[in-house]
């Protein structure tokens, strides 16, 4: 359990990775003359400052609660596959597959 909310830390290397290239990007803006290419410049300086708020709110619901939201985005699906799993699969929901098709003998 400690392990599990440990790893929202891990959060801060991908969010300072990103800082850092958001950094240098306006950098360069600073350099460049024309204006396309600094407006652009600042859409991917916002773009990267997003991404950076993205990982650290997931870092930080990590550290608060202890779930990590993929794993328990990747539980919910499994159950939901084991469970149509064990009903089995209705006749004409799923569309044979290209060695369902083939002929005994070739299998």
């Amino acid at each position: 359990m400690i392990m599990e909310r440990l790893m929202g830390l891990c959060a801060v290397v991908p969010a300072t990775l990103l800082l850092t290239v958001s950094f240098f990007v306006l950098v360069v803006i600073q350099r460049i003359e024309k204006a396309g290419l600094k407006a652009f410049g600042y859409v991917v300086a916002a773009l990267l400052w997003l991404g950076v708020a993205l990982v650290g709110s997931l870092g930080i619901y990590t550290l608060a609660t202890g779930r990590p939201p993929m794993m328990c985005m990747m539980r919910a699906k499994m159950c939901e596959m084991m469970v149509s799993g064990m009903m089995g699969v209705k006749e004409g929901m799923m569309k044979p597959g290209p060695m369902e098709k083939m002929p005994a003998a070739q299998k």
